[in-house]
């Protein structure tokens, strides 16, 4: 019976060991992008504005007839089971578009803290490779990648003839200022609720 348990036990234990692996997919990257333009890394926290402000970015560029979409990474987790590739964004863009190529052969922007990478159809492509390797590198802050994503879907639109807009963070982030705003001011009331109905019973008590 002792015997039993302990495999039991030893198995489970197993299991729970293996669960992070099996849950842990090979490329995230390649899943996400299938349907959305859009992918930030799990690790990456981005400001709201500029998340906004990147989101309405590609889609003016989608809207005007220019397609692409993009990577923001920020850690090798990001990477999943490719993390062999994690700050070599010029690789792995190119491996990205090879992941998407049966469902989307369209442009790909890879962001990570050391550069850009562009390709299409996982080839690359030269000329709009070039114009985002004079772009200085966004380093680790995940705001800076953010941002510097959305300038360069900018800059790679304006190659292509289309000019897209780049919404100022103030306009991008205004609705959630307020937000935060109200819901501080919300606590802030609830917090003087209970106190006074804490006072209440108090005195009532004595």
């Amino acid at each position: 019976m002792a015997r039993r348990l302990l495999v039991g036990a030893s198995l489970v234990a197993a299991l729970l060991a293996a669960a992070p692996a099996a849950l842990a997919d090979g490329d995230p990257a390649s899943d996400y992008l299938l349907s959305q333009p859009l992918f930030v890394g799990f690790d990456v926290k981005v400001p709201d504005a500029q998340l906004k402000r990147l989101r309405a970015v590609i889609a003016d560029a989608h809207a005007k007839g220019y397609e692409i979409r993009v990577a923001v990474l920020a850690t090798r987790f990001d990477m999943g089971s490719v993390y062999t590739l994690w700050r070599k964004p010029k690789l792995y863009t190119r491996f990205l578009g090879q992941e998407l190529f049966f469902v989307y052969k369209g442009r790909l922007l890879v962001v990570m803290p050391s550069g850009y990478g562009v390709s299409r159809g996982g080839a690359a492509l030269a000329p709009q490779q070039r114009l985002v390797d004079r772009l200085p590198a966004p380093g680790p802050s995940p705001a800076a990648m953010a941002g510097g994503a959305a300038v360069a879907v900018q800059k790679l639109a304006a190659e292509a003839g289309v000019q897209v807009a780049l919404p100022s963070l103030s306009s991008s982030g205004g609705s959630s200022s307020r937000d935060r705003i109200f819901v501080g001011a919300g606590v802030g009331v609830l917090i003087l609720l209970v106190s006074g109905a804490s006072f209440f019973w108090r005195r009532r008590g004595a």
